[in-house]
């Protein structure tokens, strides 16, 4: 019975020291945290890594009937910028938010939204060039490397000079996964048919802003996702060159 009060007496007074010691560490760990929030580098959308693109707007001056007549695949293009709210325009055209619930301009099976949306910069004002992936939440762009890289996107279409001319360059991928895992095999003919949609969507889009493009689908998979740094994941389906043509 002694031993066994001495062995209750210790584990009390091992918990005591514990108790007192918990708010000492717990104020510690506070203090290293503030610090490490005050020396980390913020990612702000103020940055030049993460730029909020102007807000789309929801009408103008040519009728759906005039743009599906006179919406056409051109491949050449006059070496005059874009602005950036052009390209804030084309990028809603093809995935932007339309509803409090996330629905976006393009149907999506299921609202699963495979699609992922890339723009290499080579010809904008006041925007610098790059390749960027499109966030529809909050309707930015977010910078995943800089520099030029139209010429290495064209040379992965094959040589395509009209990948390389366009001020602006479309990517459209897909992450397949998304869909299928609710709708099995028949989910990649889903993906394909939003892709489509998307695509027309930024036909009709830059008929109404006087611009051109074209649908690029020669290309090799491989060299486009490396040279747009795409997950393994995800698949590259579609390229269009955006320009001035008069």
């Amino acid at each position: 019975m002694t031993f066994l009060s001495l062995d209750l007496g210790k584990n009390r007074a091992d918990m005591t020291k514990r108790i007192l010691l918990m708010p000492i560490l717990c104020l510690s760990l506070i203090v290293i945290l503030s610090l490490v929030s005050e020396t980390a580098p913020a990612f702000t959308e103020e940055s030049q890594d993460v730029i909020k693109l102007p807000d789309p707007k929801f009408s103008s001056s040519i009728s759906v009937e005039k743009a599906l007549r006179e919406r056409r695949s051109v491949r050449k293009y006059k070496d005059v910028p874009l602005m950036l709210s052009e390209v804030s325009q084309l990028l809603w055209a093809a995935q932007g938010i339309t509803d409090p619930q996330g629905f976006r301009t393009t149907p999506s099976a299921g609202a699963l939204y495979p699609l992922e949306v890339y723009v290499v910069i080579g010809n904008v004002n006041n925007l610098p060039n790059g390749i960027y992936k499109y966030s529809p939440l909050g309707h930015k762009l977010v910078r995943i490397e800089k520099g030029d890289k139209r010429p290495e996107l064209s040379a992965a279409a094959f040589g395509q000079p009209w990948v390389a001319d366009g001020a602006v360059v479309i990517i459209l991928s897909a992450v397949y996964e998304r869909t299928t895992r609710k709708y099995g095999d028949r989910g990649i003919r889903y993906v394909h048919i939003e892709a489509g949609h998307a695509a027309q969507n930024v036909y009709l889009q830059a008929v109404s802003l006087n611009l051109k493009t074209v649908v690029v689908g020669a290309f090799d998979d491989r060299q486009v996702k490396r040279v747009i740094h795409m997950s393994p994941q995800e698949e590259p389906l579609i390229i269009m060159p955006v320009g001035r043509n008069e």
